[in-house]
């Protein structure tokens, strides 16, 4: 299997394995305290927390540990990722995504595909979402430079954090986000509040892309290694 399809096919089981996580945790969490929300949401959060601690831990080397098109998005921008390997990216994020909360619904025996039911909208929501995906975006690309042996922690304890001092509960993920509205748990999301959510997303993303290039400009050596890889990428 070459590197391409090694780093796609990392991209699809990551992202799967979140979904799984997050829908199933949030299945679990709800089942047990059903009346004690803030029970289930720390459940949530721990499980969210700890499973991308994992997976970024040991597929970060194989396909950077994006699971998420903002980050892929964000990457391109900075030119790690040249664009056709993030558009495979973004395309198999969003299909893992649905394929992790089937998962989930299947190992709970539930209806496989469940129309969300959950409301989140609002201006107090979208803010959050671009809070959440801001500060994610900025962690990962600080992390990255200052302290690259603890970025699994780093987002972890970001994403577990964020989990509790957004409205939103943090989704920070489009693909997440589409992801989640085929699921009637706790985790969910109506459809129709997707695309707002989506876009609140995007924007946190590429305003931590400006301001981390404001704090830390990359210097002609990092330049220079930054083009080299996306040389190589394109061979």
């Amino acid at each position: 299997m070459s590197s391409a399809l090694r780093a796609v096919a990392a991209e699809f089981a990551g992202t799967a394995v979140l979904l799984a996580t997050v829908v199933g945790s949030g299945i679990m969490g709800a089942t047990l305290s059903p009346a004690n929300p803030g029970v289930a949401l720390l459940a949530n959060a721990l499980a969210t927390a700890a499973v991308l601690y994992v997976l970024i831990s040991l597929l970060g080397p194989v396909s950077g540990a994006h699971f998420n098109p903002a980050v892929t998005i964000a990457m391109w921008l900075r030119g790690r990722l040249a664009a056709p390997r993030a558009l495979a990216y973004i395309a198999t994020q969003v299909v893992a995504a649905i394929v992790g909360v089937v998962l989930a619904h299947a190992m709970f025996e539930q209806a496989l595909v469940q129309p969300g039911l959950h409301a989140r909208t609002g201006m107090g929501q979208w803010l959050s979402e671009g809070v959440a995906t801001f500060g994610l975006l900025a962690t990962i690309l600080l992390a990255e430079r200052h302290r690259p042996a603890q970025v699994a922690a780093l987002v972890a304890a970001w994403i577990f954090a964020a989990y509790w001092f957004t409205a939103s509960t943090s989704f920070a993920n489009p693909a997440v986000t589409l992801a989640r509205s085929f699921t009637q748990s706790f985790a969910g999301v109506r459809a129709q509040d997707v695309a707002a959510f989506a876009a609140a997303q995007i924007a946190g993303a590429l305003l931590a892309v400006v301001v981390v290039r404001a704090l830390s400009p990359e210097s002609a050596p990092q330049r220079q290694k930054s083009v080299a890889a996306r040389t190589k990428e394109r061979a």
